[in-house]
């Protein structure tokens, strides 16, 4: 899956904000609380728990991040009752940034595996899609 944004502000002041991984459950509305495992709270290896909530449904997510690439790219990947990787790309435009979120999610057999993950794409996105308007929101002129 893949959602983007443009954001009215520079790669570094967005990179600023989103590298404050605590400040998540601000701008996810299926984040409900971040939980860090690791010393560290920002960086590769860092790893959370996230209780992520969608409707009825919640699950604990285990993240490790993979990759941080400072004001460009971080990528965690998944562990749990859903798995895979996920990226934030920051890139440049005339008037900000476009932000670009990917995930590649597995469902294990039990949970309906690739016949629930293709009922939850469009969920999934259109929640994606409503947490970076409100990243977005976050940059705009009051």
């Amino acid at each position: 899956m893949r959602v983007t944004v443009d954001i009215p502000a520079s790669p570094d002041e967005v990179w600023a904000d989103i590298a404050d991984l605590a400040s998540h459950v601000e701008w996810m509305a299926d984040a409900e609380r971040i939980d860090f495992l690791s010393e560290q709270h920002s960086g590769v290896g860092t790893r959370m728990e996230v209780l992520t909530k969608v409707g009825p449904l919640s699950t604990t997510d285990v993240m490790e991040f993979t990759a941080w690439e400072p004001p460009h790219r971080m990528a965690i990947r998944h562990e749990g009752l859903v798995s895979g990787e996920g990226e934030f790309l920051l890139e440049p435009t005339e008037g900000g940034t476009r932000f670009v979120w990917t995930e590649r999610l597995s469902f294990p057999w039990y949970a309906g595996g690739a016949v629930t993950a293709l009922a939850a794409r469009p969920v999934l996105a259109a929640i994606w899609r409503r947490n970076l308007k409100r990243l977005a929101a976050r940059f705009s002129s009051p």
